[in-house]
């Protein structure tokens, strides 16, 4: 789906920190999404969560720096982090030129898959949050 330019694939499920989850058989890949790479412009570090790391629905685990801005990235679901994607250390700019794939971040072994999708967001919820994100920070195109 396309929200005011913005690309948002229907499969995904999203979170209010602008991250995206998709559930591949028992992993969830995470990642940044387009709203969110392009507000920050060109990636220029990732910071990685560690493989084995515990991480929890909501809370920060990986940070991401472009030249105007440093931000967190937060877990979509809670689990333990099982890899991560480490072309993102010499090529950052992955997450910029496909968010979606290269781009993606890391994958979890998820704790409460089914439960914790709940709080994520996709379809007429997802267009909402956006269009208000979009007003917030005066993206309007």
């Amino acid at each position: 789906m396309e929200i005011e330019g913005y690309s948002f694939p229907d499969d995904l499920y999203y979170d209010k920190e602008h991250g995206w989850c998709r559930v591949e058989g028992n992993l969830v890949v995470t990642g940044t999404n387009d709203f969110a790479q392009k507000m920050a412009g060109e990636i220029v570090y990732v910071q990685l969560p560690l493989v084995g790391k515990a991480v929890t629905q909501g809370k920060p685990c990986a940070a991401l720096e472009s030249g105007k801005w440093v931000g967190r990235v937060y877990a979509g679901v809670s689990g333990k982090v099982v890899e991560v994607n480490e072309e993102l250390e010499d090529n950052p700019k992955l997450i910029n030129q496909g968010p979606y794939d290269q781009g993606w971040i890391f994958k979890i072994e998820p704790s409460d898959l089914e439960g914790e999708l709940k709080n994520l967001m996709q379809g007429d919820d997802l267009v909402r949050f956006i269009k208000s994100e979009i007003i917030r920070v005066g993206a309007e195109k």
